[in-house]
C-alpha cells in the first residue's frame, strides 16, 4: 500500500532512529563475532536506505512533486551518516556497510528508473535500396 510523502517521511525517520538506537543499544553483541559484526553491516545498509528515503520525501515536501535525489548532498550524506554508524560497533561493519549500500543504491536507482524513467526510441534509420 503507498503513502504519501509526508507519511513516508514521517515512518521513515522513525526507522532511522529505531535502527540507530538499535544498532547502539546492541553494540556489544553485534561487535563481539564475525557474524555480528556483518549484521551490524547490514543494519547500516538498512539505515542507509530509511536515511535516503526520509531526505528524499523531506525534498519532495518543500521543492515538489518532481525534484530528484542527486549524487553528491543525499546519497552521500545518508552513506555518510550510516557509514559513521556502523563504525561506532566495528570497522568491520563499517566495511559491509558499505558493500551492502551499494548494492542496495543499485537496485533502488534500478527499480526507479524502470517505475520512472522515461524510455527513448531510437530512431529507424531507413536506407535506399539501389537497384
Amino acid at each position: 500500500m503507498a503513502v504519501n510523502s509526508g507519511v513516508s517521511f514521517v515512518l521513515s525517520s522513525i526507522l532511522s532512529v529505531l535502527l540507530f538506537s538499535w544498532m547502539q543499544m546492541y553494540k556489544a553483541w553485534l561487535s563481539s563475532s564475525q557474524l555480528g559484526t556483518v549484521l551490524g553491516g547490514w543494519m547500516g545498509s538498512l539505515l542507509f536506505m530509511c536515511t535516503l528515503t526520509a531526505v528524499g520525501n523531506l525534498e519532495s515536501i518543500l521543492f515538489g512533486k518532481y525534484f530528484q535525489q542527486k549524487l553528491l548532498p543525499e546519497v552521500v550524506f545518508s552513506l555518510t551518516l550510516s557509514l559513521i554508524a556502523s563504525a561506532l560497533i566495528h570497522r568491520v561493519s563499517t566495511t559491509t556497510c558499505l558493500i551492502f549500500s551499494m548494492i542496495a543504491l543499485y537496485y533502488m536507482n534500478r527499480i526507479s528508473q524502470e517505475t520512472y524513467g522515461v524510455s527513448v526510441q531510437n530512431p529507424v534509420v531507413q536506407l535506399k535500396k539501389r537497384k
